[in-house]
Parts: structure tokens; sequence; C-alpha cells
């Protein structure tokens, strides 16, 4: 089972969906869609202590994390 966990100011929020599902897998594709769309950036671990960025969708990633905005001040 693969899981989007989305971070925010109040913590964290996980999906999981099942590859294998078209259905879960379409939800799990907009999601990402959605969420870079409003500025989140989305990462995929390659490896102990590494991440890459994630530009389009990859239904084989097991865990994608998304990332807000940073705001300077």
């Amino acid at each position: 089972m693969a899981m989007q966990i989305v971070m925010d100011r109040t913590g964290d929020s996980r999906y999981r969906f099942e590859p294998h599902d078209a259905q879960e897998l379409a939800k799990a594709e907009q999601r990402f869609r959605a969420l870079t769309g409003a500025g989140f950036t989305a990462a995929v671990r390659t490896g102990p202590g590494q991440v890459s960025q994630l530009r389009s969708f990859d239904p084989n990633a097991e865990e994608t994390v998304f990332f807000p905005r940073l705001v300077g001040g």
C-alpha cells in the first residue's frame, strides 16, 4: 500500500491508497495535481537520508511527502 503525506502548520495528513486499484490510483493522482498546483512541493525517498523532488505523479512511489511553500518575512 502506498501513502501520500501532506504536511501543514497543524502537522500532517496521511492518505493511503492501493496502486493496483484504478479508482484509488486516480484519486491519488488527482490529489497530487491539486496539491502541486496549489504550490506544494512533492518529494519521494530515494535512499536512506535522501529525497528527490517529484514534478509528476509516480504511481510506483511507496511514500510521497508534500511540503507547503515557505513564506518569508
